[in-house]
């Protein structure tokens, strides 16, 4: 590293938020594009250029003033970023990635096509197809995923076969959409890893991953996972595996199942910090957006090693309210040892909305979680 390079990010959330958090120790300075002048990134961003990721020229313009370029999100014009990426700018990771990942039709078949273990699918063009999949398949239970634009739960429905077949409901979406075959699974996991330019991977921990059924959103992550080590170096494999394929530099959180016969089953992969990450910044030695930074960098890999057990607690807004908000029960969480909030400067609270996390340090798995239950109790969303 002969001169200061400076950073884009495509997203001013709070992903990118505790992104620059760690490039500032740095003294690395980071513009950012995001239509939201008061996105969560932009009171510490050195520049915020106010515009769309969905056109073209807001992300030109970022190209312009930065020597590399990253994304804290995945809804982003495409071709503008191949169009890049093909006059020589550097982006980490690679749109060729973000472009199949934007897809999750694609991204079953590269699974699928990689000897990378998935649920059994198949795509449907249009509800017409629906039918013939499944009376071919045989399913009892399935999830549709909507190819393109669905996020955070949205765009998925769990479904009964037989209520398709004898029209008793309504197929939910028109779009291409994936039916995939519902695994019973006794957890979800999350690992992610990061490779850098000259191919070197490091994997963090596993997670386990508690959500909410109605919201489709995490609420409790568990580090690591209480998984055996054969199935924790099973997921590890299949991780490093997917990035591997890929050819991809950077961080990407590999989402799996970990099915009632053991086995794993890769769900999605997103090509960039995680949710099923802000543990990390307390829990490890380096953190997921310091990693991040260190690959755009080309600086060397840090440590991924657990400090101690850790759980993380998403701050989601209250369900029957919008508006201007306080965190009530502080005074009473931070009284425990190894208690640490993040909130990410959203001026409003919405229902199921992620304005927070607090991550919860122990000295075992159990003592982490039995803190993190008491403080879950305690810090609650409510309306200034």
């Amino acid at each position: 590293m002969t001169h200061k390079p400076v950073i884009g990010i495509i997203g001013g959330g709070q992903l990118g938020r505790m992104f620059i958090e760690e490039a500032l120790r740095y003294n690395i300075e980071c513009i950012i594009v995001d239509a939201d002048k008061n996105c969560p990134a932009s009171v510490i961003a050195h520049e915020h250029i106010v515009g769309s990721i969905s056109e073209a020229a807001p992300l030109m313009q970022l190209a312009e003033k930065c020597d590399v370029l990253t994304y804290e999100i995945e809804h982003i014009y495409i071709d503008a970023l191949l169009e890049l990426e093909k006059k020589g700018k550097k982006l980490i990771p690679s749109p060729k990635i973000l472009q199949m990942i934007q897809d999750k039709g694609a991204q079953k078949n590269f699974y699928r096509s990689n000897n990378i273990p998935t649920a059994d699918f198949e795509i449907a063009s249009s509800p017409a197809e629906w039918k013939n999949i499944l009376q071919k398949k045989n399913w009892n239970r399935f999830a549709a995923k909507l190819c393109r634009d669905g996020y955070d739960g949205k765009g998925v429905q769990l479904m009964n076969a037989s209520e398709v077949m004898n029209d008793s409901v309504s197929t939910p979406f028109s779009a291409p959409t994936v039916l995939e075959q519902f695994v019973e699974c006794k957890t979800e996991l999350a690992v992610i890893v990061s490779r850098n330019e000259k191919g070197e991977v490091k994997t963090f921990p596993s997670v386990e991953m508690e959500f909410d059924p109605q919201a489709n959103l995490v609420t409790m992550l568990i580090s690591p996972a209480r998984i055996s080590k054969q199935i924790s170096d099973e997921a590890n494999s299949v991780a490093v595996k997917v990035v591997e394929a890929m050819n991809g530099v950077g961080l990407f959180a590999v989402e799996m199942f970990l099915g009632t016969d053991d086995k794993i089953y890769v769900n999605e992969t997103a090509p960039r910090p995680h949710n099923s990450g802000h543990h990390t910044i307390e829990a490890c030695y380096t953190s997921q957006y310091e990693q991040l930074l260190r690959v755009l960098l080309g600086l060397p890999l840090g440590s991924t090693e657990l400090i101690k057990p850790a759980v993380m607690l998403n701050i989601l807004g209250a369900k029957n309210f919008s508006g201007k908000y306080f965190l009530d029960g502080m005074n009473e969480a931070l009284k425990l040892e190894g208690v640490y909030i993040h909130m990410y400067g959203k001026g409003e609270s919405k229902p199921m909305r992620k304005i927070g996390h607090v991550t919860i340090l122990g000295n075992t798995v159990d003592d982490a979680i039995a803190k993190a239950k008491t403080v879950q109790q305690q810090l609650k969303i409510t309306p200034l």
